[in-house]
């Protein structure tokens, strides 16, 4: 027994595995059998459940979408941070920014920014990449910044929505933007901080399941943040999802993956400017010629 309910068989763990690959494109190993049994293990207490073969069911046979969706919810994994992917912020405000301030001044490019972080997490990301536009492209100079975050996990979308974060996370954002954009908490809120009323505005949330066969989005991204999540996908999904995403992304546009993530053997639409920010091969030829030099990329991402 584990607590008060028996761990997942080799078929009931099948099962799930199969489930949750269905309905999310996440992929299960063999090895992550007790990763599931520990995440899941709370629905099961909760619901009174002594098997994983009796939750299946629970969750399938007897059609439970609220109780599916909490499944999900356990399943996710939301580690996350503050301007995660330090080399990519850098890139951006060094190469891309100015680039786009010089063509928003001739008149080639509106003075309107959309990015969108998927998955977005707890908020971290999205709010990191709302605090970095809105400092180099304020408001009183004519630019408008929309931020999409998304996410497949209900409650880590509720948490994102809050702004709310403990306050050890302040060391993860360069002090600058700290002290601009961000509040600390007193009294009952002691402890925490919280993005400022600027940034929050500048953000908004959806439910967003990647693996979908259409995503309910509207509209083209100058920015595409998916950072960590194509390691959980086969490549059949992968594929899916870049293809997906691309079909967002502005043809002058960028999109940010992960360290451990590449496009190799999955999209040739998109080219390498530096490792993990891809763009449309026009875009690319021009963007290596202003990035950093080969010493530089040899240790970025």
């Amino acid at each position: 027994m584990n607590g008060d309910f028996r761990a997942a068989t080799a078929g009931e763990f099948a099962l799930f595995q199969a489930l949750i690959q269905a309905e999310a494109g996440i992929y299960l190993p063999v090895s992550k059998r007790a990763l599931l049994v520990r995440r899941l293990g709370g629905r099961l207490r909760a619901l009174g459940l002594k098997t994983f073969g009796a939750y299946y069911r629970r969750v399938t046979q007897e059609n439970d979408r609220a109780e599916r969706t909490r499944m999900l919810d356990c399943i996710c994994t939301n580690e996350t941070h503050f301007f995660r992917e330090p080399r990519q912020f850098e890139f951006l405000e060094k190469t891309v920014f100015p680039a786009w301030k010089t063509e928003a001044g001739l008149g080639r490019r509106p003075r309107r920014i959309r990015a969108w972080s998927v998955p977005c997490s707890t908020g971290e990301e999205p709010y990191s990449l709302a605090i970095t536009l809105r400092h180099h492209f304020p408001a009183n100079s004519g630019w408008e910044i929309d931020v999409l975050a998304s996410d497949l996990s209900s409650r880590a979308l509720a948490s994102a929505r809050q702004a709310e974060w403990p306050i050890e996370k302040a060391a993860e954002i360069p002090c600058g933007y700290l002290e601009r954009y961000m509040l600390r908490g007193v009294r009952s809120q002691n402890g925490k901080i919280k993005a400022g009323p600027e940034i929050r505005k500048l953000v908004r949330f959806q439910h967003l399941n990647l693996n979908a066969r259409c995503y309910a989005v509207i509209g083209s991204f100058d920015l595409i943040l998916c950072r960590n999540v194509l390691i959980y996908f086969d490549a059949v999904v992968k594929e899916h999802v870049i293809e997906r995403l691309i079909s967002y992304l502005d043809p002058r546009g960028y999109l940010l993956l992960g360290h451990a993530e590449s496009l190799n053997g999955i999209d040739d639409s998109l080219k390498p400017i530096v490792p993990t920010i891809y763009a449309r091969p026009a875009r690319a030829a021009r963007d290596r010629v202003r990035s950093p030099s080969k010493a530089e990329n040899a240790s970025y991402g």
